[in-house]
């Protein structure tokens, strides 16, 4: 993956356009009604291992709590080494540490959130203080929110500012972007929001937090891509998709696979460019293959909760 950079402010207007909601969600709709058969389905969920952020965002979390799921990341499935490791494990900025620790050169990379997770309401330089911090102790991709607030009142530069800023302070790491569209309340801006992000240097946009109750949707993922491949198509640049809130199932997660084949093409169909932040779906994705497999389910037990 290469580190974005920022376009300036204007490529937001230039791009721009609304979006017609009803053509957005019949779209969203169409596409989660495709059927994905046996050795598709087989390469999806492998896919979607693959593409994968496991992630523990609890007041709880511990060292000992990341070494465990530095392992699951590592290695799903125990007694399976056909199954392949998750693109990154996503923490606290405190963790980030014991985390680089456990997961050594795995290949698994660390995420952290800062910046003000998940409000985005703390002053900007303590926020831009926690993402240097994160990366100086070895996150190589960092998760942010952007001001909500400042988009809803329609300071768009605002916004730019800020990410421009994160962008900066994240040096050789990545950037993700949260637009947590749950409270974004239009899919226009939504839209705004998704151009506003990549133009400051976004290396990915995401959809939500996992902290509020209307989190990823369908047909918000649709209007997210096509944002991406309008912007890909303007400047030449291309983003990465995350999404993440609410995916507690492999069905679930094959439906986004295809919503992002469908609007960008296979090649977002990778973890460089495609992220399913995810605490519980892994599970199910697991208990999808022995299914596929064997025919039957496997004991949810199998695998471990942490």
């Amino acid at each position: 993956m290469t580190r974005a950079v920022s376009e300036g402010p204007g490529i937001v207007e230039r791009i721009g356009g609304s979006v017609d909601a009803v053509g957005v969600e019949q779209r969203a709709a169409a596409l989660g009604t495709r059927s994905i058969k046996k050795e598709a389905k087989l390469l999806g969920l492998d896919l979607a291992i693959r593409c994968c952020d496991l992630t523990t965002l609890e007041g709880a979390d511990s060292p000992g709590k990341i070494a465990q799921l530095a392992s699951k990341a590592i290695r799903p499935a125990p007694t399976d080494p056909s199954i392949p490791h998750v693109a990154a494990l996503c923490i606290y900025p405190r963790l980030v540490a014991p985390a680089v620790a456990a997961l050594g050169d795995s290949g698994v990379a660390v995420a952290s959130v800062a910046g003000g997770f998940p409000s985005g309401q703390a002053p900007l330089d303590h926020r831009l203080a926690e993402i240097e911090a994160a990366v100086s102790d070895g996150a190589g991709e960092i998760d942010i929110v952007i001001s909500r607030g400042a988009l809803l009142a329609g300071d768009q530069d605002a916004v730019y500012e800020e990410v421009s800023r994160a962008r900066e302070a994240c040096g050789s790491a990545h950037l993700k972007v949260i637009l947590e569209t749950g409270e974004l309340a239009s899919y226009d801006r939504i839209r705004c929001a998704s151009l506003v992000a990549m133009a400051a240097g976004a290396d990915f946009i995401k959809t939500s937090t996992g902290k509020i109750s209307l989190a990823s949707t369908h047909p918000t993922a649709v209007v997210m891509a096509e944002a991406i491949r309008d912007f890909a198509e303007a400047t030449s640049r291309a983003v990465g998709l995350k999404v993440a809130g609410g995916i507690k199932t492999a069905k679930e997660a094959l439906r986004y696979l295809v919503i992002v084949n469908e609007t960008l093409g296979e090649e977002w169909l990778d973890p460089d460019r495609f992220r399913i932040g995810a605490s519980s779906v892994l599970n199910d994705i697991l208990m999808q293959i022995d299914k596929q497999r064997s025919g039957v389910y496997s004991d949810p037990d199998r695998y471990t909760k942490d």
